[in-house]
């Protein structure tokens, strides 16, 4: 009762006329950036971060519009998975199974209807979750001491290469490299500079914003130079018509079940940190596939395997939004972007948001359900305009996002240094991605890492330097072991968990009908 109590009081400052028009320009924005391929939901944020403090907004419509991106990303990736066979992001890899075959076959338009409910299915149902499951979850996390904060964040670290990436040693350097990053600056408890070289610059340590803001932005600008526009020849390859946009009755029917079967699957993937929407698609298709057994068609056109991937998708969006706001550990690559909105507004998530920025919170989550119904509403009338962007040239959309990552980074900080840093940081994202190396990794070091290492110190102080302190909670063994099993388990499941294996034995097994 005091959730939905809270929630309507969420939904009286989501309401307002600036909310809801933040919302509307997100979800719109969002569903460009997410439609256009390349760019997904990571980038849109990350790019999105130096316009709102430009634009000067408090927090709560600052995450209404940043969220709203996010939403919209997801949304707009399945149409240039649909319409071109390119997914927009990973976790549109899943629906060009099915939703490419279909329109090949002259049903591209409905394709695009099933998706985007299910899309708004799997969001809408991940929100009511996210209402029920965040508080229950500040309950028990108001429990937690340094010792269980510590195992926590060793969960997160350990899990985020997640049985999705190419190689855990990989997510081990890249969450190795993130931490070392974090020491730089000043120690709080000592005073001393660490690992600054006498630059008066990294006293304060290095801006996260700046790190993601380069990394995610720039990085996407020095892939696309290396490639010298040939992800741009891309989006003028000749598309199918997208004709009728409103299924039939009787696939809607069809493709009921396999929503919300996906839906749950989503969520609870969204919900583990590291998991995040490409497994829920992933596994939401996977399911999907043997539930309909040799009654479906899949791979050839249908319906369920469009609907499946987006419904699990979105709902692993919502889904990660869970952890990050009750416990402060992101659950994807977004929200430790988001993660890093909250840091640089003074804003710690985790227990104590809920009853120290409630406003924020349940103003946010009041704008999720809005923006949703925003989504839904724009993306079955107006798909035919959403699908022209694809026809616009890489080389004129680049240029673009180098002026805002330029402009608004100089406008937060007002430094010259910072520019070069995010510079050397869009380096650092262009060597990471040409090895393969996850990124989101690094970003989570940079930004958990110091909380990481005041906690351990709080630990070892009340212990009086005893390390037994970190494993005699039953709290904190039992985050310690999952994060061990978190580790070693994918490993092992890499063989069978491979979605992009998946698409190229399904291409290979036949071409639609």
């Amino acid at each position: 009762m005091e959730s939905l109590e809270a929630l309507a009081h969420g939904f009286s400052i989501a309401l307002t006329w600036q909310n809801l028009g933040l919302a509307l320009l997100g979800c719109l924005l969002g569903t460009i950036v997410g439609a256009l391929p390349g760019l997904g939901p990571s980038n849109g944020v990350a790019i999105m971060i130096p316009v709102v403090f430009s634009m000067g907004l408090a927090a709560t419509p600052a995450l209404i519009l940043l969220t709203s991106v996010y939403y919209g990303a997801m949304y707009g990736g399945r149409i240039s998975a649909i319409l071109l066979n390119i997914p927009g992001d990973e976790p549109a890899l899943m629906t060009t199974l099915d939703g490419y075959p279909m329109a090949r076959q002259g049903h591209a338009g409905e394709a695009l209807a099933i998706s985007g409910l299910a899309s708004f299915v799997g969001a809408f149902a991940a929100t009511i979750g996210l209402v029920v499951l965040a508080p229950q979850l500040v309950e028990v996390a108001l429990l937690f001491g340094p010792a269980e904060y510590f195992a926590m964040f060793t969960l997160a670290f350990a899990t985020l290469g997640g049985v999705t990436s190419a190689n855990q040693a990989k997510a081990g350097f890249a969450t190795c490299l993130g931490l070392a990053l974090a020491f730089i600056g000043v120690d709080g408890q000592t005073g001393v500079p660490r690992f600054t070289f006498g630059n008066v610059h990294f006293y304060d340590g290095v801006d996260f914003l700046v790190a993601i803001v380069g990394m995610f932005a720039l990085s996407e600008v020095f892939v696309f130079i290396e490639e010298r526009g040939k992800a741009g020849s891309h989006t003028t390859a000749k598309m199918p018509e997208v004709g009728r946009v409103i299924p039939p009755w009787s696939m809607i029917k069809q493709t009921s079940g396999a929503m919300g079967r996906s839906t749950v699957l989503g969520f609870v993937a969204g919900v583990l940190p590291g998991a995040g929407a490409s497994l829920g698609s992933f596994l939401a298709y996977t399911v999907e596939k043997k539930v309909a057994g040799k009654n479906g068609r899949f791979g050839k056109g249908d319906p369920r395997g469009v609907a499946a991937p987006e419904a699990g998708n979105n709902a692993a969006a919502g889904g990660a939004l869970v952890p990050m706001l009750a416990l402060g550990v992101p659950g994807s690559g977004t929200t430790a972007v988001l993660l890093a909105m909250l840091l640089a507004m003074d804003i710690t998530p985790g227990p104590l948001l809920f009853t120290q920025n409630p406003d924020v919170v349940w103003g946010l989550i009041a704008a999720l359900f809005i923006g949703n119904i925003m989504l839904l509403a724009l993306n079955l009338p107006m798909v035919s305009l959403f699908t022209k962007l694809l026809k616009i040239p890489s080389m004129y959309l680049m240029p673009g996002v180098t002026m805002i990552s330029f402009v608004g980074i100089y406008g937060i900080t007002n430094s010259t240094f910072d520019l070069m840093l995010m510079i050397a940081f869009g380096v650092l994202g262009w060597v990471l991605r040409k090895f393969e190396i996850p990124m989101v990794p690094v970003i989570l070091g940079i930004l958990l890492g110091e909380l990481m290492e005041k906690n351990l110190r709080r630990a070892l102080t009340i212990s009086d330097g005893d390390f037994a302190v970190l494993y005699q909670s039953p709290l904190a063994v039992g985050f310690l072991t999952v994060a061990v099993i978190g580790f070693i388990v994918p490993i092992f499941l890499r063989n069978f968990v491979k979605p992009k294996k998946l698409v190229e034995d399904n291409i290979t097994e036949g071409t639609p009908d």
